[in-house]
């Protein structure tokens, strides 16, 4: 068994990783594609290596040399690398391939070691590797047949989304018999390039095989297995994560992307916090039947967008604001916001970091591990007050009636109660517990309510959230530092149309709520797990034996299972505390059964 990998492709779109090098040289995590590749095929018994190369083809001649480990490395040049493609690559080397069986692969990939053990040990002769497609994937798909054959290639003009689920993506890794390449392939090959040309791809070869009765080319369905195809700055990035060096270095890294984890579909996320049973099958299907219209038009300005947000809440449109998710509006409210502020800790970090011209007035609401209560005694150390209810990170409920007790403080005073309602639709601890109301904005004008929609209705990617007051006043001030356009076509239809789908909302929390109380059960079965009681998403709980950060390392690494450590936050006693989104209930007693394997050293 031999190899062939094509590494004479320029790399443009790696920019200044790639001015001066070629692409195989690029570094992810202090190793070069081209040594993890070797290592590989080090590690299965592969003995002969054949590069070839182009481009900066001098840098990888020096650093190889003709041998790397056990393996011997045999070097062909395609000195016209800038106008022909990888066929012609190929084709250069298609003497060596028709002497062996071939591992062929391409240059730009990073991947686990047990693929190419696992691809020499299937007992098919002719194979590609393949993964299931997923949204992030570009390049070559193919979809299946009985038996895992290859029976079609799918070209980029033909690509249907609706069949996305059938297709399958090349990892452009393949295992030629020696047979296959004499006797089907190369003839192929020279027939394609003497027809088509040198600027195509070698697939489309393995395109027209694939129409053969011979059924030849089978597929090695990755199963788990780690890979990645690195052809930009964010890959290589995504790639720095998933190929971690470190449990510590891989979580650090997935902490600082702040979200779009979408991106890593095996990754189950358990900290960031969104609603599971919402928006239906029917509302998600409204918003794809008007993609287009909202994808190409401009949204409406702010006035439209405060008036959708104050029919669905029942305010007057003057008396609330729209934001591009209530981050903006607590930095657009920070800038106009006069006096000291109380933050009662651990809390939503968004705020103590916003307010930055505002002197900061802790409070801790976490005493000798227990929750402390929160009483409207704090406004006398402070101007303005943030309470968020239920609270962030430990889900603990403040009554209405105590609230308003807050509230009562505030009347014939210069004081500001700042009321952060994004999780309250999730509580069932009583009745309408809400204080976004218009008389009660009007009554108390010193109270500012704020609420992230896309926490609450499972719309993180839409980012919205509202600020309302009855102080019109401070409205206009706030407005003042938040774009006329601050939230796009998609956000504004949704407002839209949600009020068609209030009762199904309101379905949604009930069954969020009912999906924590059991979740919260299976954690308390948990020896080393003291979970509190929580009326938010999520449930934050404290460890005993095992430091926070070491179960999230643990999790992520072996289980890709992410959840929040919340060690450095502050108010947060010692390392030993995290908090777990309420996801679905498959997953949240996915999480049940890991935790409860550690306890037990499985």
């Amino acid at each position: 068994m031999q190899a062939i990998i094509l590494a004479a492709g320029m790399g443009n779109r790696l920019g200044k990783y790639t001015a001066d090098n070629t692409k195989c040289m690029l570094p992810v995590n202090g190793k070069t594609l081209i040594e993890r590749a070797l290592d590989a095929l080090d590690a299965a018994g592969v003995r002969e290596c054949v590069m070839v190369v182009g481009y900066k083809k001098e840098n990888v001649i020096a650093f190889l040399g003709n041998r790397y480990k056990n393996i011997n490395v045999r070097y062909v040049s395609n000195d016209v690398y800038n106008k022909t493609n990888n066929i012609y690559s190929l084709y250069l080397a298609k003497d060596f391939l028709i002497n062996d069986d071939t591992l062929l692969l391409e240059s730009d990939l990073i991947f686990e070691e047990r693929l190419i053990a696992d691809m020499l040990a299937s007992p098919e002769p002719t194979i590609a590797a393949v993964a299931a497609y997923e949204p992030w994937m570009d390049g070559t798909v193919v979809q299946l047949a009985q038996g895992n054959v290859i029976a079609n290639f799918i070209p980029k003009k033909f690509f249907n989304y609706n069949e996305k689920k059938t297709y399958y993506k090349t990892v452009n890794i393949y295992k030629f018999s020696k047979e296959f390449s004499q006797n089907t392939y190369i003839p192929f090959l020279e027939a394609y390039c003497k027809t088509m040309g040198n600027n195509e791809y070698y697939e489309q070869v393995l395109r027209v095989i694939a129409t053969l009765d011979k059924h030849e080319l089978k597929a090695f369905v990755l199963n788990g297995q780690k890979w990645y195809e690195i052809d930009d700055v964010q890959d290589k990035q995504i790639a720095e994560i998933i190929f971690s060096a470190a449990p510590k270095e891989k979580l650090a890294k997935i902490q600082r992307r702040y979200g779009g984890y979408w991106r890593f579909p095996g990754v189950l996320d358990f900290c960031y916090l969104v609603n599971p049973y919402f928006p239906t099958r029917q509302l998600l299907n409204e918003l794809k039947a008007s993609f287009r219209d909202l994808l190409t038009a401009y949204p409406s300005g702010l006035n439209t967008q405060n008036t959708l947000a104050g029919k669905l809440f029942s305010i007057d449109e003057k008396n609330i604001l729209v934001g591009n998710g209530a981050a903006e509006l607590i930095r657009a409210l920070a800038s106009e916001l006069k006096g000291s502020v109380g933050v009662f800790y651990p809390t939503f970090n968004e705020y103590p970091e916003s307010f930055l011209n505002n002197e900061i007035v802790a409070f801790d609401s976490i005493v000798g591990g227990q929750i402390k209560e929160k009483t409207p005694d704090a406004f006398d150390r402070c101007d303005n007050l943030l309470l968020i209810n239920p609270d962030n990170p430990s889900g603990d409920y403040t009554p209405k009636a105590s609230v308003m007790a807050f509230l009562e403080k505030t009347k014939n005073t210069d004081k500001r109660l700042i009321l952060d309602e994004s999780f309250i639709d999730f509580s069932d601890y009583e009745e309408n517990p809400s204080l976004l109301k218009q008389e009660l904005l009007e009554e108390y004008p010193n109270l500012i309510v704020i609420k992230s929609l896309s926490k609450s209705y499972g719309i993180p990617g839409l980012r919205l959230g509202v600020l309302a007051c009855g102080d019109q006043e401070l409205i206009a001030k706030i407005r003042k530092n938040i774009p006329i356009w601050n939230v796009n076509s998609f956000a504004e239809y949704f407002l839209q149309i949600i009020g068609k789908y209030v009762k199904d909302y309101q379905s949604a929390c009930k069954n969020i709520a009912e999906e924590r109380k059991r979740f919260q059960e299976r954690l308390s079965r948990i020896p080393y797990l003291k979970p509190f009681p929580s009326q938010a998403n999520y449930v934050m709980g404290k460890l005993e034996g095992v430091g926070a950060g070491e179960l999230a390392e643990r999790l992520l690494d072996q289980d890709d299972i992410f959840i929040k450590d919340l060690t450095g936050k502050k108010g947060v006693p010692d390392g030993s505390f995290i908090r777990v989104a309420v996801r679905g209930a498959a997953d949240n007693d996915r999480l049940a059964a890991k935790l409860t394997d550690l306890a037990y050293g499985e």
